[in-house]
């Protein structure tokens, strides 16, 4: 199951105790204060990566907590600094710290920091002074707060698939690339996006969109969202449903009902399964949408020329 929305919280280290030691020697029985401070606590980095599925880790994991800093010692002994965590999220992800109302979004490698590590505590070697040579005092290590984050994954994806239920878009993924959906001849086969590589471009086969989608209906809005950030939107329409037109018609709405802003990406309609009608009947609905100025083609999951002619299309848009 691919995991692209959840709610996590974080905790970065607290700081560690400082030591309220003296110095006892053969040679110095009474000697002066020698507490070492706290060390710092752990930090918590957020660092993106191409790994569309790295949200999974939080399936069952949803508290992160980074280690707390050492206590100081004596002779003047720092406490060990709590270990960083640097965890990776996907290029894509919107990262709201709901506790603070502060918006992070994943863009590149770049670490950035959601919780930091609490400074450690005094030793009583930090009190001494002119007036006080004995200070008995040490201070506690500061407590980090707990965070609750909000995670939502809109995928990077150059090419998105989208259309009805069963208009053939898990098998042309799978021909397209080396990608492995399930594929079966009835609607909702895919409830979650699949992903495939063809030549470095990243592909998601967007779930079926019905009408209503865009107010919840069938799979609803979960999946709309991951259409945004794709450059290219690859329209599939079954090419063996007599309204093609309409069917093409049905899911624009839902898009411009979503977010009017998604129908100026650039579009190829796909007239899908075209090895199951007749070559002339394939060439009529083309024109139909040669004359609504679409840009068009034909292509069948089984017909290696047809998807060739699709391959060599997309590289000439990238």
């Amino acid at each position: 199951m691919l995991v692209d929305e959840v709610d996590i919280t974080v905790k970065a280290g607290n700081g560690g105790n400082g030591a309220g030691t003296f110095l006892r020697t053969r040679h110095q029985p009474h000697g002066g204060p020698d507490g070492g401070d706290g060390g710092i606590g752990g930090s918590i980095y957020f660092v993106g990566t191409s790994d569309l599925t790295a949200l999974n880790q939080f399936q069952y994991k949803k508290h992160i907590e980074a280690e707390n800093g050492g206590n100081g010692s004596h002779e003047k002994s720092s406490g060990k600094r709590g270990k960083d965590m640097m965890i990776k999220i996907p290029y894509g992800t919107t990262v709201t710290d709901k506790t603070y109302g502060d918006v992070y979004e994943i863009v590149d490698e770049t670490p950035i920091l959601v919780a930091a590590g609490a400074r450690g505590g005094h030793g009583n070697f930090y009190y001494r002074s002119a007036t006080n040579q004995s200070p008995t005092r040490a201070e506690h290590g500061r407590v980090t707060p707990i965070k609750e984050l909000h995670l939502i994954l809109k995928f990077i994806a150059q090419i998105g698939l989208i259309g009805l239920p069963n208009a053939g878009k898990s098998s042309l993924l799978e021909a397209l690339t080396a990608a492995t959906p399930k594929i079966a001849d009835y609607p909702f086969t895919t409830l979650e996006p699949n992903l495939g590589v063809m030549k470095g471009l990243i592909i998601a086969d967007i779930p079926g969109l019905i009408e209503g989608a865009s107010t919840g209906k069938g799979l609803g809005i979960e999946f709309l969202k991951h259409i945004e950030k794709t450059e290219v939107l690859l329209h599939c329409v079954d090419v063996t449903i007599p309204e093609t037109w309409e069917i093409y018609e049905t899911v624009r709405n839902e898009l411009r009902l979503y977010n009017k802003d998604l129908l100026k990406k650039k579009e190829i309609v796909l007239l899908t399964k075209i090895d199951m009608v007749e070559e002339d009947f394939a060439k009529e609905k083309m024109e139909i949408f040669k004359k609504k100025k679409k840009r068009v083609l034909s292509v069948s999951a089984i017909d290696d020329v047809s998807l060739g002619r699709l391959k060599v299309y997309l590289g000439k848009m990238f």
